[in-house]
């Protein structure tokens, strides 16, 4: 993993989840299945559940097994919003949510429910006042991220369950599990998203936390596993490997937080340095492994492509859209334009980057803009 800096958009499995799961690889049992083999797997499952719950502190009849983040965010909107449209039919989000929350919110949009979202300042910090002037009579949810995946901004959750009072709060903390504290019992969430691949499990598997009392419609029907609400056979190997990725995050998260926040800290120095470069996102209210600036006059994917060439992985934001060729929906939020935010770089730490990798990004990123911009006819029109 030397030069790997795109943790935001792949974690590798820790080689301790990886061992941990290949037993269940061979387990031919179903956990629905009352024999013995059956048996093995149904427990495997209810341990990962409790280590799943214990890392955010929650109970195990709590947490919900997905296919992942994705799933999650798709079952708390889509979900509630079916099972409690005779409450009403009014959702609040912001401009800056994952589009797992933003694509399902066009989906109810167009099924009879309005979306109200919510604007961000240049930091990425989500509006408090259009959330409190928003709420209505016939407003069922609120849906805010708890960290921003692309600029690692950290909103005001805990003062957002202030002002929804009795509204039900959907937090997504994708982008947070594991680099700052996820408390059920202080963020006070009705409902939460969780990943496995970004604590270090595999992909395919994630959680949806799910207050008691809160009622959902189920998405996916069939035999009813997962309290009726994820039909389907379980992924038992998966869901062993997010139970141990749970434990080992959090044993290690604290300290593992500080190294990469030391790391953080000291490449957005070196590279506010390099003539017109800013940062992207708050400055304090920031992810401790997040780093997003942008470079006036050369675009962002030739940097990265420039960086690969040096052995350094970065993106220039999402993965999940960068297929697309349009600017950053999250970075045009903050009030850049277009060309601005082509022009960014996302560097995302993790537990496998070392000072040395550090070191050559700080050595090599300054000659790498140098020689773009030389390229640039506006840089040289300049």
């Amino acid at each position: 993993m030397k030069g790997y800096f795109d943790y935001a958009s792949g974690c590798p499995v820790d080689e301790r989840v990886l061992e941990a799961m290949l037993p269940y690889f061979k387990i031919p049992g179903n956990p629905s299945s009352v024999h013995s083999q059956g048996y093995q797997a149904r427990e495997a499952i209810e341990k990962a559940r409790e280590s799943v719950a214990e890392l955010i502190e929650a109970e195990p009849n709590e947490i919900i097994f997905t296919s992942g983040a994705t799933e999650s965010n798709n079952l708390a909107l889509i979900g509630f919003a079916l099972r409690n449209k005779d409450k009403g039919r009014h959702i609040i989000t912001s401009k800056i949510e994952h589009m797992s929350i933003l694509n399902p919110c066009k989906f109810l949009q167009k099924n009879g429910f309005e979306i109200s979202y919510v604007p961000v300042d240049k930091d990425g910090i989500v509006d408090l006042s259009f959330i409190e002037n928003s709420i209505r009579e016939d407003t069922i949810l609120i849906s805010i991220q708890h960290a921003n995946n692309e600029i690692g901004t950290i909103q005001p959750i805990e003062e957002i369950k202030e002002i929804s009072g009795n509204i039900p709060l959907h937090v997504d903390a994708t982008a947070s599990l594991g680099k700052i504290e996820v408390d059920i019992q202080t963020l006070k969430a009705d409902l939460v998203t969780l990943s496995s691949n970004d604590i270090y499990g595999p992909r395919g598997v994630g959680a949806l936390f799910v207050r008691k009392g809160v009622k959902l419609h189920p998405l996916i029907l069939g035999g009813g596993q997962e309290r009726g609400l994820r039909s389907g056979t379980e992924n038992v190997a998966g869901i062993v490997g997010f139970g141990v990725a749970a434990e080992i995050t959090k044993k290690e998260y604290k300290e593992e937080s500080e190294r990469l926040k030391r790391f953080r800290d000291r490449i957005i120095e070196n590279v506010l340095k390099i003539e017109n470069s800013y940062l992207n996102g708050h400055r304090e209210r920031r992810l401790p492994n997040n780093v997003n600036v942008r470079f006036s006059y050369i675009e962002g994917e030739s940097l990265v492509l420039s960086l690969d060439m040096e052995g350094i992985q970065a993106s220039t934001g999402s993965a999940c859209s960068s297929k697309t060729l349009q600017p950053s929906h999250v970075l045009t939020a903050i009030g850049l334009k277009h060309e601005e935010a082509h022009g960014s770089l996302l560097i995302t730490l993790g537990r496998y980057n070392t000072e040395d990798d550090v070191n050559k990004l700080i050595e090599v990123l300054p000659s790498a803009v140098e020689r773009l911009r030389m390229m640039s006819p506006l840089y040289r029109r300049r």
